[in-house]
């Protein structure tokens, strides 16, 4: 049966992909109807896109004939799904503090659908604190993600996060998220790959705690392009300023304990993928309330106990470890040295190497510098997207298992 797709189109420039993701959801046998804000009509016409959705267009609120019928309503209501693409700053802002002025927000607000949203807008938009603040409270309301990209903006000489995902990517998503797929089952079909992801957090008291610089991109990017070829994928995420990735099962945790019993639960499995940057220490005993410096200026005493050791504990030899088990080492010198003797001495199959201080823009940033650590030896791979490093490793994860005979 074919998916019932509405698509609502801001007004930004990137509102032209969407004419072209009209033409790839067609391609996979959806049906698409279109709302365009008021300012999508500034970049793309109604004729354009009805002609390419073979439907009519819908633009006002206030249409006579289609609201005696409470349009917006039925609209939020016929569809499987709605797409929101380009998604702009503004639309994200009224999007999260639930308006209903246009007939784009009121169909949002009116929608008990999965709804999937592809921002597009200057980096400089998409990291300022507003639009940070809507992402978290859009995410909390339950609201799908895929991107905004890195890349060169419209702008002369603006480059940065902020560029709408491709077409053909937001289609395979939205296919996802309503269990359909585009391409065929996928070479892990079948198969459960369990994924950590981000810091965690060990209190010292109720405001205070101990962590790292960890941004989980990388982690979440692994576990979304896991679930591309097609497997079941459990994320655990630590606290991140991220979107689910669409197509998993999200678990958030905040402690490494509970990070650690999270992946626990979640065994056994094909693959499992230790991303997550996990404090080693906790707080023996974390304080109930906040505590006060003292008036003689005297630092308190904190007594410290090492965390639980997920790799380690995933990669020991049982019936439950699962066939694959890659760790990652974020290193500030003498990275492949550090890895490979933290893959011997944690007992991991595969160990991921990258330079993590402060020059490498690792933690936080959006690119990644690896090193395949195995027993045959090291592979250096050359500067890519966390995206692309994490398509990579799950490719040659999944080429790894078809060799390979693993019952769980």
């Amino acid at each position: 049966m074919a998916q019932r797709v509405l698509l609502i189109i801001g007004g930004g420039i990137a509102a032209y992909k969407s004419l072209d993701l009209i033409r790839r959801l067609r391609e996979r046998a959806c049906e698409v109807r279109v709302v365009l804000t008021r300012a999508a009509q500034e970049f793309v016409t109604p004729l354009s896109a009805g002609a390419l959705s073979n439907d009519r267009v819908f633009t006002d609120l206030f249409d006579l004939d289609d609201e005696r019928e409470i349009g917006h309503i039925r609209l939020s209501r016929d569809a499987d799904m709605v797409i929101v693409a380009p998604a702009t700053a503004d639309l994200l802002a009224k999007m999260a503090t639930g308006q209903a002025g246009d007939l784009a927000t009121a169909v949002l607000l009116a929608t008990d659908k999965p709804v999937l949203v592809a921002p597009a807008m200057n980096p400089r938009m998409w990291d300022h604190p507003a639009t940070r603040r809507n992402v978290r409270q859009l995410v909390s309301d339950g609201v799908h993600f895929i991107g905004p990209k890195a890349g060169e903006m419209a702008e002369r000489g603006e480059a940065g996060v902020g560029r709408m995902a491709e077409a053909s990517d937001i289609a395979d998503a939205a296919l996802q998220l309503v269990g359909g797929r585009s391409e065929g089952p996928g070479p892990l079909a079948g198969r459960h790959v369990i994924v950590t992801s981000g810091p965690t957090h060990e209190p010292i008291d109720p405001v205070r705690y101990i962590a790292n610089r960890s941004s989980g991109k990388q982690g979440h990017a692994i576990a979304a392009a896991a679930a591309e070829l097609g497997a079941r994928v459990t994320l655990v995420s630590g606290p991140v300023a991220l979107a689910d990735p669409v197509g998993v099962d999200v678990i958030k945790v905040e402690t490494a304990a509970q990070m650690m019993e999270a992946v626990r639960s979640a065994l056994p499995a094909d693959i499992a993928i230790c991303a997550a940057a996990v404090a080693d220490w906790h707080v023996v005993e974390a304080a109930g309330q906040k505590m006060k410096k003292s008036n003689v200026g005297a630092a308190p005493t904190l007594a410290l106990a090492e965390n639980v050791d997920i790799l380690q504990t995933v990669a020991r030899r049982g019936p439950r470890r699962p066939g694959l088990v890659i760790g990652f080492a974020a290193e500030t010198e003498n990275v492949i040295e550090h890895g490979q003797r933290k893959r011997k001495d944690k007992g991991a199959d595969w160990i991921v190497a990258n330079d993590v201080s402060p020059s490498s823009g690792t933690f936080g940033g959006d690119r990644n510098t690896v090193h395949l650590i195995t027993a045959d030896g090291v592979t250096s791979w050359p500067p890519d997207s966390k995206d692309g490093v994490a398509r990579l490793l799950i490719g040659q994860a999944a080429d790894w298992l078809s060799h390979h005979r693993i019952d769980v």
